[in-house]
């Protein structure tokens, strides 16, 4: 593998610090920045030598980006190993992480509070309790609800409604605002006809 660019060794870098603060560790922040953004499939090796980290932390670090479904392994014509890169669509990585994310914290959640409140509250610290949780779960459940919707359209789509932003607020607000010009009409008009 050629050396990094010092643009190329930047990214990789700051990748890997914001790793940590992402809940994954430095090494497997560093090695999914150097897959994605090589423009060709990348080995153990090649990455070991590029990043001088030793094989056997690259092969823990490949697992784990497999395990979050965020590299994908591939094999080249007349060559034992095995290459690995990731989708160069940055809203398919989101996607992926999302669903990971979803599956590793939200679903433990979401069912740990469905049993939480089956339970029938014993004292009043309980009902209080159940009382909070179910706000919890009511929230958790219309964020799965907008998620699964959102999952389903394509990336193009999904940058227009990002770039919606608080146009979409204030589109849901109009009604309200309409309602209140109404009001505030009618109560000149008969503010006018009791002169």
């Amino acid at each position: 593998m050629n050396a990094m660019s010092p643009l190329v060794r930047s990214f990789v870098a700051h990748f890997g610090e914001m790793g940590s603060r992402w809940g994954i560790n430095r090494t497997v922040g560093q090695i999914y920045a150097l897959i994605f953004v090589s423009p060709q499939a990348l080995n153990a090796d090649d990455i070991a030598e590029g990043l001088e980290f030793s094989r056997s932390n690259v092969s823990m670090g490949l697992k784990e980006l497999q395990a979050w479904r965020l590299v994908k392994l591939r094999h080249l014509s007349g060559d034992r190993r095995e290459y690995f890169e990731a989708p160069s669509d940055a809203w398919e990585i989101f996607r992926t992480l999302a669903e990971e994310r979803r599956r590793r914290e939200i679903e433990p959640t979401l069912s740990m509070l469905r049993n939480a409140l089956l339970e029938t509250p014993t004292c009043e610290e309980d009902r209080v309790a159940q009382e909070r949780m179910r706000g919890m779960h009511d929230l958790i459940e219309l964020m799965t609800t907008w998620f699964d919707d959102i999952q389903k359209m394509d990336s193009q789509t999904l940058g227009q409604l990002m770039k919606m932003g608080s146009k979409v607020q204030k589109m849901l607000e109009l009604p309200g605002r309409i309602g209140r010009m109404g009001r505030a009409v009618s109560g000149r008009s008969n503010q006018a006809e009791g002169e």
